[in-house]
């Protein structure tokens, strides 16, 4: 996987959470995430809840949420078209989620099967009635995250942050595969 530009964009992630007192951390395990995901782990004051699928996620934060909790969803894109019957509640509800999403299928994707999700995250979300922000630099991340933790703890409403592929890199094939060059 190629290296991230900017790779302080996790920890400055990691202290806004801190910051906006999430306890909650839902996560499907996912590379792009990994190092948010690992500081979290070692943060005693968060509990990160591994999901068999990312809609467990909604119900999880749901139930964060109505018990006093914080919560986010960290997932990546391809999970987006696992969360969409259950992105309902927090609308109907009148909930926060905040979601993390890395993308896939957006820059220099080499499996075809990420690319119609990727393509479509964004398009999906907003007709669910999601609020959707993006982030495509590093320097970015941080500034996208305030402001979708911001949005969605302040206005009840879900509201996904898609980190584009160029900030947490996009995997190699021939890496993967030990194959020939594509």
């Amino acid at each position: 996987m190629k290296k991230n530009a900017d790779p302080a964009w996790p920890d400055e992630v990691h202290a806004l959470l801190q910051d906006a007192d999430v306890r909650q951390v839902a996560i499907v395990p996912d590379a792009g995430h990994a190092r948010l995901i690992q500081l979290c782990e070692k943060d005693k004051s968060m509990r990160v809840v591994r999901l068999t699928t990312e809609e467990e996620g909604v119900a999880l934060l749901a139930g964060a949420w109505l018990g006093g909790e914080k919560g986010v969803l960290l997932m990546q894109s391809s999970g987006v078209g696992n969360c969409i019957n259950m992105l309902t509640l927090p609308i109907a509800c009148q909930f926060p989620l905040p979601m993390l999403v890395t993308m896939r299928g957006d820059h220099g994707e080499f499996n075809p099967a990420q690319i119609p999700m990727g393509n479509a995250t964004q398009a999906v979300l907003e007709a669910m009635g999601v609020m959707v922000k993006r982030a495509d630099s590093a320097a970015d991340v941080p500034e996208m995250v305030s402001s979708t933790l911001r949005l969605a703890f302040n206005t009840y409403r879900p509201v996904a942050l898609l980190i584009g592929q160029r900030v947490s890199g996009a995997k190699d094939f021939r890496k993967l595969t030990r194959s020939g060059p594509l």
